[in-house]
């Protein structure tokens, strides 16, 4: 054996310590993932199975079945797509979609980050938190129930408008006897804005009495028995009653025992179409006017009957879709708020306090600081919100009754119906369905770029 000396020359007997390096042969390459080829694709096949047969397939059936008629045997071309666009129904989706699209995740992304501000401040943070995050818990089903009740008409029924009652009813008064209205032998006449006027011209020193009939009985319970006007000289008396006896009997027009006062009753003494005296009656029904009023005619206002403010029509064609959207934003502000706070605790807090120290107060921290550094996770979250609300359905379907359903329509909703509705046409159906994937695709792009933007960071 020998070994290569410095000048090259072989030494004998000493074997070289380095082996010739081995090349690696093609069989032994690996891929980028790490091993073999053949061996990913095999594992990924059934996730390929599944993405085709759930999503690529039907998307490409899709796309085909909407050029052809509602039987599916028929080719109709673009007819579906013009008529989709000529539709009021679908007209009113699209344009209701442009709502949602505009409020719902502006206003869930807002929501939530003021939340995720507040709670950093605030003692029972993790508290305030799980309150806010737990209506995502329940599922859409369930939060279409509780305000197809919340928002219920009846403010004996609906939380919204027993709130808004309640607030207005505190600065205006409310209608004492709604319904009520005199017998017609009473000797007063209906005007055309639901008041009542006496015939005849009121006398001082001579009580007027004006019964009336068809009160509520909750309106009613509890008033104290009618009582007779006393005559006072120079002044208008009388009495308004409820001129009605329990069990039948008693006389019209006389105040019989047990017949109940109608009280705080306005009441106007009228001359020449111009009001001269005005009064309520007390708590035993009485009234008294000044001398003014002697040969006037008294008028009871259409007010005294009217029926009381009965709140919101939330559900009504003109609001319905702001009160659908006032529930998603009650869903989704807390995963809003979650996605927000995560983001704000890696905010550098040596900036805030820079900006603190440099005069800054906190509006200004919170505008110059916070939101830019929010910016990614912000943008994060109203991405992820269009999506969803381009998906609107189940809330839409649930809350909105019958009769503003058309108001409310959305893309998904007139989906459904134009397939699986009374008038089943799934050519229009499809078409409505590629127009959605065609909405959603721009939103899905900027997703994606906004994703591979930050991986190269």
């Amino acid at each position: 054996m020998s070994t290569a000396t410095a000048d090259g020359a072989a030494t004998p007997g000493r074997a070289s310590s380095a082996p010739p390096a081995k090349r690696p042969s093609a069989k032994s390459k690996k891929g980028v993932l790490g091993t073999r080829p053949w061996l990913a694709a095999v594992f990924l096949l059934p996730a390929l199975v599944l993405l085709g047969a759930l999503v690529v397939y039907p998307i490409g059936y899709s796309v085909y079945r909407s050029f052809f008629d509602a039987s599916g045997n028929g080719f109709v071309g673009l007819d579906n797509y013009q008529e989709m666009f000529s539709d009021d129904a679908t007209k009113t989706a699209i344009k209701n979609n442009i709502i949602w699209l505009i409020l719902a995740p502006t206003v869930s992304t807002a929501l939530g980050l003021i939340f995720a501000v507040l709670t950093e401040r605030v003692r029972w943070a993790t508290a305030f938190k799980l309150v806010v995050f737990m209506p995502m818990a329940i599922s859409m089903l369930a939060a279409g129930i509780i305000f197809r009740l919340v928002y219920e008409q009846d403010p004996d029924k609906g939380v919204a408008n027993a709130m808004w009652v309640s607030v207005h009813d505190s600065f205006s008064e409310s209608p004492p006897f709604p319904g009520a209205h005199p017998r017609p032998t009473a000797g007063l006449t209906e005007s055309s804005n639901g008041s009542f006027t006496t015939r005849d011209t009121v006398r001082a020193g001579s009580p007027a009495a004006l019964p009336l009939v068809a009160a509520k009985r909750d309106d009613i319970s509890g008033a104290q028995d009618a009582k007779a006007a006393k005559a006072e000289p120079g002044k208008v008396t009388g009495t308004v009653w409820f001129d009605f006896t329990r069990g039948g009997g008693g006389e019209q027009g006389v105040i019989d025992k047990g017949e109940k006062a109608m009280a705080d009753l306005k009441i106007e003494a009228v001359k020449d179409g111009k009001v001269v005296a005005k009064t309520t009656t007390s708590a035993d029904g009485t009234y008294t006017l000044p001398a003014e009023a002697e040969g006037a005619r008294l008028r009871l206002p259409a007010w005294n009957f009217s029926e009381p403010y009965n709140g919101v029509d939330w559900l009504g064609p003109s609001i319905v879709t702001p009160a659908i959207i006032g529930a998603y934003v009650w869903i989704w502000a807390g995963f809003a708020m979650v996605l927000i706070a995560a983001g704000l605790a890696g905010v550098p807090r040596e900036l805030m306090e820079a900006a603190r120290m440099d005069g800054a107060n906190e509006w200004q921290v919170f505008r110059r600081i916070t939101v830019p550094l929010l910016a990614p996770v912000l943008s994060v979250v109203v991405v992820t919100l269009m999506i969803n609300v381009m998906k609107i359905f189940d809330l839409v379907y649930i809350i909105a009754p019958g009769p503003s359903q058309d108001d409310a329509n959305v893309l998904a909703l007139q989906l459904f119906q134009s397939s699986f509705g009374t008038d089943v046409n799934q050519g229009l159906g499809s078409a409505i369905a590629v127009l959605l994937l065609l909405l959603v695709l721009p939103i899905m792009f900027i997703n994606i770029r906004r994703i591979r933007r930050e991986s190269r960071r």
